[in-house]
């Protein structure tokens, strides 16, 4: 197994986060990851995304030049990384904020009202992981039990109210 993941948005969505938990989730599997983050020095607001690698065998670098599956919170990410993605590959978009749709043909494009999703559901700033449970739908990468204790790994004890949370956004992804 290896797949090559990038999440990208505006700083403040929680896209490094959301990658946090891929990471989280290849170390509970026992699998090698890379998690490289890559963000302006404004962050909030600012550009931010980051790559996150996992395989079953060693990696030689964290630098993703054509990912398998692109992750993306809003319309400058989607120009940006939307042509890099390996023919095959998988875009899955919030389709509350970007509201064009990809024009690439081989790759399955899937866009999904995520930060609608999160504000209908009380869980504000939750896009990422409705977006994240999305993508974990239609991989099956990792079971929940596996999301689950990375949750738990990523989150501080003294913000231990929100892994419900999070994991109702990721179940709410899951199911659209």
């Amino acid at each position: 197994m290896n797949i090559q993941i990038i999440l990208a948005g505006f700083g403040g969505q929680g896209i490094l986060f959301a990658g946090k938990v891929l990471a989280y989730c290849a170390m509970t599997d026992g699998r090698k990851l890379t998690w490289l983050p890559s963000y302006g020095p404004e962050m909030r607001g600012g550009t931010a995304n980051c790559s996150v690698c996992i395989s079953d065998e060693e990696i030689g670098s964290p630098v993703i030049q054509n990912p398998d599956a692109l992750i993306v919170m809003n319309g400058p990410s989607l120009e940006k990384f939307k042509n890099d993605v390996k023919s095959g590959g998988l875009i899955i978009a919030d389709g509350s904020i970007i509201k064009e749709d990809c024009d690439r043909s081989d790759v399955e494009f899937i866009k999904i009202d995520a930060s609608d999703i999160a504000a209908e559901n009380d869980l504000g700033g939750g896009a990422n992981m409705v977006l994240l449970g999305k993508f974990l739908e239609k991989t099956k990468l990792f079971t929940q039990e596996t999301v689950s204790a990375a949750l738990k790994k990523c989150v501080s004890p003294k913000r231990a109210e929100l892994i419900p949370r999070n994991l109702k956004a990721l179940s709410l992804g899951g199911s659209f």
